[in-house]
């Protein structure tokens, strides 16, 4: 019989190649491990999480006395832990991206000046690795690069196919071409820095118009609906004896917790990530 690593591993071997684009998800993502691995420890944690939550569909089975075909909900589970597992590399590099569009404008612009004042590339490169922690951070692969005896076009062509953010690449390949052409990178490096601005300026201005009615859905279902329901629930329950117990509060009381969690997740994640 086949072990169970064995057996995932082969599985994983198998549907790797059915996502080609995880291998370079999981390189702008940070993660130390290959798409094969990857595939094979989601595959383990759904299975786990699907053989625990097994356990505790059984009981309610038996509490509840629900169907015997209540089981067929199983498969799903198991598939919809796996997808929900699989899309950790976006959730990690959307993150990376809003908190690089949270320093890039200023970022840009202190290169900008760095260069403007003819200090070189490296240097201005090094200085802003210092100040700014995110955006650093690639900067700082690039530097270690360099210093390792890799030619600075080349450090820098590599950063631009591992960054997960779409505006710092566009800077860092307009600094790439100014030093493969030895033109002024200045100009086109202040050209990028503001059309980057007026990207910014409109994720602003479409967020205001969507905080309206996501505000107005909030009050509605997260706050208006649940007062008036349970206070005609209370009502209803002294007319028509209608049997209203401590867990059916509690109940009520964390479907509305969850619904607001719900919908403050929505407004903080449609939050744009800008620095200006």
């Amino acid at each position: 019989m086949i072990p169970i690593a064995d057996f995932l591993k082969i599985i994983a071997h198998r549907m790797v190649r059915r996502y080609p684009a995880l291998a370079m998800k999981l390189r702008q993502a940070g993660f130390a491990y290959n798409a094969e691995d990857f595939l094979k420890r989601t595959l383990f944690s759904a299975l786990i999480m699907t053989f625990g939550l097994s356990f505790v569909l059984l009981a309610l089975v038996k509490t509840f006395e629900l169907p015997k075909f209540f089981f067929l909900v199983i498969p799903i589970i198991f598939f919809g832990l796996f997808f929900f597992f699989m899309h950790s590399p976006d959730v990690k590099i959307m993150r990376e991206q809003q908190q690089i569009g949270s320093e890039i404008v200023f970022a840009g612009r202190f290169l900008l000046i760095e260069m403007e004042s003819g200090i070189p590339v490296y240097t201005a490169m090094l200085e802003a690795a210092k100040n700014y922690e995110r955006i650093g951070k690639y900067l700082s692969h690039i530097i270690r690069h360099v210093d390792m005896g890799t030619p600075i076009e080349e450090a820098i062509n590599q950063e631009v196919e591992l960054t997960p953010s779409e505006d710092l690449r566009k800077v860092l390949w307009q600094i790439l071409n100014a030093l493969r052409t030895g033109a002024d990178a200045s100009k086109s490096l202040r050209a990028v820095i503001e059309q980057i601005v007026r990207e910014q300026h409109i994720a602003i201005t479409e967020y205001g118009r969507k905080l309206n009615p996501l505000a107005m859905f909030y009050m509605i279902i997260a706050i208006i609906i649940p007062t008036l329901g349970i206070t005609m629930l209370v009502v209803l329950s002294t007319l028509v004896s209608l049997p209203l117990d401590f867990t059916i509060l509690m109940v009520l009381l964390l479907f509305i917790a969850f619904m607001q969690f719900m919908f403050l997740s929505v407004i903080r994640s449609s939050r744009p990530p800008v620095g200006i």
